[in-house]
């Protein structure tokens, strides 16, 4: 069964990330709050830990879209290809917060995602999750937890998370209510940005 921790938003109890970052370390699963939704993460260069998220949700790992949710724009340049000035401004007025930015990967990817072309970035605005990912030096790869009920698309409430999850993952963070709204997806990998999905995010960063 899985860990359930309080970590409070506005003063990330440094023991307490210390305790998520050796879960993660150690090849864990664990569920915790973003600007946006709650998320399922795991440490980018754990291979196993990898298939597993990819198992839980049902998809080929090499073909899996997840997020790589980084502490800042400086380790977007280990994923991304050399973006130009005006996709740069762009992040800078962005991050963190609530978008998802889908960008051309790199020669760095790890070996799971070597087929793929582009990569999704995010930064959220959230301070346990920049700690967790700060602390642990690398960034991890996440997924939002979908709900199956058809009128609610994201549970908020993290003790429902971990009923719901204690038995899938290693650890669940409650980091208060989450939103039931996604990130805003904008495609940059093009010559002009698309959105793909419009969320919590305001396109007037456009």
């Amino acid at each position: 069964m899985a860990q359930f921790i309080k970590i409070y938003e506005d003063k990330p109890n440094e023991a307490a990330i210390a305790k998520v970052v050796k879960v993660l370390k150690e090849g864990g699963l664990v569920i915790y709050p973003t600007d946006t939704v709650y998320g399922l993460g795991c440490d980018i260069t754990n291979t196993k830990a990898l298939e597993r998220i990819a198992r839980i949700k049902g998809v080929k790992l090499d073909k899996a879209n997840f997020s790589f949710v980084c502490h800042d724009l400086s380790n977007i340049s280990d994923y991304v290809r050399q973006i130009d000035t005006a996709t740069f401004k762009l992040l800078k007025r962005a991050l963190p917060g609530p978008y998802t930015f889908i960008l051309p990967g790199n020669n760095s990817l790890p070996k799971e995602f070597k087929k793929k072309t582009t990569v999704g970035i995010r930064v959220p605005d959230n301070a346990i999750a920049l700690e967790i990912v700060k602390v642990l030096g690398n960034p991890i790869v996440s997924t939002s937890i979908h709900d199956e009920d058809d009128v609610i698309e994201y549970t908020t409430d993290p003790e429902l998370i971990f009923e719901k999850w204690q038995n899938l993952v290693d650890l669940v963070i409650d980091g208060g209510y989450g939103d039931n709204i996604g990130s805003t997806i904008i495609d940059l990998s093009g010559d002009e940005p698309v959105v793909v999905r419009e969320g919590k995010g305001s396109l007037d960063i456009l």
